[in-house]
């Protein structure tokens, strides 16, 4: 029974309200004034609470995923192995994961047979997303993710062919399931490349939660969690020794919702050898200290240029601009950040490109993110180059074988380039 599974969110529901009917079927009998009755009622209250709480932690843990495993739960979390191999199945389809010591592994679907409207069937004909846990050579993060590839991945006429990537990151608190089922990302990007509306591209949907339930916001926290690094440096590296994606960073491109949607804009804007394009629906343009934080930029001399540096703002003012392409996306009613999404885009200079969406109204939620994701996924795409590096010959797969606005629905993206 996973800790993240539904049977344990009802078993635990079921023992709270046991608990409950106990209590209420005691409480008369422990109603007298003596020392033993009040400790019993005192116990009874105790326990009965406790089993509430658990329940609800179980079903907001479900629900976000802040651990992943009763090991994780306790503190028994893997550590990096070493060594990077590549595997295919033995049905003429590729797997597209790793075996036991790389840097991306096969996880439980448990999460992903939740997640409704994936593909199904051959690979080659609908694509395939697969439940994997990518391992951090540096940082020794092991942190869960879907990996959604498309028909081409599997189809032979492209079996030497890399293909460009799309990193989508949840918002905080959150998970990779909030990121298939509600963002729907896998189901937009498959439905956009059958209908010719975006190119094969493998999207990778990943938290940016690396320490749960702190709230790291894609730093290298002094002394702490290294998210930046994981992000910019252990991520693509883990996905680039498994599966066909381009090497340039033209084909890499980074979204997010929420804080992760601030955490897109920080990684493009600080790693533009990494990814060359972001999207951020509803970000922040600067990252600061909050309860869920804790301290993120340290003490001493170094802290003020730590924060500075995470200030997009004091970022486009004092440092040259970044060669890379970004979409920020905000409601001008129904979400707080509407006037620093229009001084971000006002403060751009080239070489930087942006461009917006900025529907009339809409609220911080999945309902106004869903609404925007189809042009945001086209967008990206226009931006992100198909590799023309292929796999070399030598070591390629054996035969069958590999490893805006939708009229009256979708906000269209503005493009603003400010010099």
């Amino acid at each position: 029974m996973g800790l993240t599974s539904e049977t344990t969110v009802y078993v635990m529901a079921a023992v709270a309200v046991v608990c409950v009917a106990l209590l209420v079927w005691v409480w008369p009998r422990l109603a007298k004034p003596t020392v033993r009755q009040v400790l019993g009622r005192l116990t009874a209250i105790g326990v009965t609470q406790v089993t509430i709480i658990a329940a609800f932690a179980c079903w907001l843990n479900s629900s976000y995923q802040f651990f992943g495993s009763w090991d994780e739960l306790f503190g028994n979390t893997d550590t990096a192995p070493v060594g990077v191999t590549q595997a295919a199945d033995h049905n003429g389809g590729a797997t597209g994961v790793s075996v036991k010591g790389a840097l991306v592994q096969p996880a439980s679907d448990e999460q992903l047979n939740r997640v409704s409207g994936l593909p199904t069937g051959n690979p080659a004909v609908n694509g395939k997303v697969e439940s994997v846990k990518v391992i951090g050579r540096r940082t020794g993060v092991v942190d869960p993710a879907f990996v959604y590839l498309p028909p081409q991945y599997f189809q032979k006429a492209y079996a030497r062919q890399r293909f460009p990537v799309v990193v989508a990151l949840s918002g905080y608190p959150g998970s990779i399931f909030n990121l298939a089922q509600y963002l729907r990302v896998s189901q937009t990007a498959g439905q956009l490349q059958k209908n010719g509306q975006m190119q094969p591209t493998i999207m990778v949907m990943i938290r940016p939660t690396i320490a749960p339930p702190r709230d790291t916001e894609c730093v290298n926290v002094p002394g702490g969690p290294q998210t930046e690094t994981f992000l910019a440096k252990d991520l693509p590296q883990a996905l680039k020794s498994v599966y066909r994606v381009g090497h340039d960073a033209s084909a890499w491109g980074v979204m997010g919702y929420s804080s992760g949607g601030t955490c897109a804009l920080q990684l493009a804007m600080r790693n533009p050898h990494v990814y060359t394009t972001a999207a951020g629906l509803s970000p922040d343009y600067r990252i600061k200290d909050d309860p869920t934080t804790g301290n993120l930029f340290g003490s001493g001399l170094g802290r003020v240029n730590r924060v500075n540096g995470h200030d997009l703002m004091w970022r486009l003012k004092h440092l040259p601009a970044p060669q890379i392409s970004v979409l920020v996306a905000e409601s001008k009613h129904g979400e707080r950040g509407y006037p620093q999404t229009l001084a971000f885009i006002k403060a751009v200079k080239a070489p930087m490109r942006v461009v917006s969406i900025l529907p009339e109204s809409g609220s911080h939620n999945f309902p106004t993110w869903v609404r925007e994701m189809p042009a945001t996924l086209k967008w990206m795409n226009q931006q992100l180059t198909f590799p023309q590096d292929v796999v070399p010959r030598h070591i390629a797969p054996k035969k069958g074988h590999s490893t805006v606005r939708a009229e009256g629905t979708e906000p269209t993206p503005t493009t603003s380039t400010h010099k």
